[in-house]
């Protein structure tokens, strides 16, 4: 970890700190991710859990997959399953996910690569483990990310983003000590390569031990911090966090992360943190399984919709339960 690297960060564009005016964003909460499995038993944190929705808003499910280093044979994926109603973002920092849905999209991640499926009106998918990795085992280490449609577009046709590492906007920080990339939507001028419904932004930021990080952060957006590794600080009374815990932050137009300057040692490189805002959306969820709707009565007749292949081509081992990435 991770994946995208930039060995000196000086060649990098400087983001510049917030005005002296600006407001840093207090910490509201700090909840720490319970560890779980999904798909076919591939380990997961669950970084939202115990959050609630209004709080998260238009962030819907967030889990860590990984990190896990599997023996030969061990590695896993998850079974063809539908979706409706809502954006599956994965991340990939190391090892390769190949995945596939029933209207076409799909290919390799791997390596700081991002899927972008907006499922709309409902499809079929599946992500799994090439078989070369399954054979061989290795390093597996992401993030699946749950973004909430507004109702106008929640039946709007499915569509897929194939987003590559190299095409992640990328700077640092005031102070040098801070690798940014931009996923998604726009961060002190910074533009990443994803397109969103939902105004958004998301990044992946590597602090250095003792480095600070001080953005300017769109006032409408909530601020959402979760730590993936490393020992740090949050918010302008500069809360601890680390590895698992996720820090929610209050109303302002700035946001304060820094790396403590002392890290364990398998942490050497520092403070991991993934950072996302959304504009919330602000409208009922009704969420059951892998369909997020605005009504019971949407829900039920997604389910009704999936029975009966009207989610795309219905392939055999397609099941509806929990969660599935």
């Amino acid at each position: 970890m991770p994946a995208v690297t930039v060995p000196d960060l000086t060649v990098l564009p400087r983001v510049s700190a917030p005005g002296v005016a600006a407001a840093s964003r207090p910490v509201v909460s700090i909840t720490s991710a319970p560890s779980g499995t999904e798909g076919e038993g591939f380990p997961v944190k669950r970084a939202f859990a115990g959050v609630d929705l209004s709080v998260l808003d238009p962030f819907i499910h967030l889990d860590e997959m990984g990190e896990v280093d599997y023996a030969p044979g061990e590695p896993k994926g998850t079974p063809w399953h539908p979706h409706r109603g809502f954006e599956t973002v994965t991340y990939i920092i190391d090892g390769i996910f190949d995945h596939q849905d029933s209207y076409g999209g799909g290919g390799s991640i791997t390596d700081g690569d991002t899927q972008w499926m907006t499922a709309g009106s409902g499809l079929l998918h599946i992500e799994a483990p090439p078989e070369h990795l399954v054979v061989s085992g290795g390093l597996f280490h992401g993030f699946q990310l749950w973004v909430n449609l507004p109702r106008v577009d929640k039946m709007k046709a499915p569509s897929y983003q194939d987003l590559r590492s190299r095409d992640v906007a990328l700077a640092t920080s005031a102070d040098g000590g801070t690798l940014l990339r931009v996923i998604a939507g726009d961060v002190a001028g910074l533009q990443g390569p994803g397109s969103t419904h939902t105004p958004m932004a998301m990044l992946h930021a590597t602090l250095a031990p003792g480095a600070e990080l001080d953005l300017p952060w769109r006032p409408d957006f909530n601020a959402l911090v979760y730590v993936m590794a490393g020992d740090g600080f949050v918010g302008p009374q500069q809360a601890p966090i680390s590895a698992g815990h996720l820090a929610v932050l209050g109303a302002g137009d700035a946001l304060r992360i820094s790396a403590a300057q002392r890290q364990q040692q398998r942490y050497a490189t520092g403070l991991e943190v993934l950072v996302l805002g959304g504009q919330p959306i602000r409208e009922p969820i009704a969420w059951a399984g892998p369909f997020v709707m605005n009504t019971r009565d949407e829900v039920v007749q997604a389910f009704e919709d999936f029975q009966a292949g009207r989610l795309g081509q219905p392939l055999p081992h397609a099941e509806v339960g929990d969660p599935v990435g």
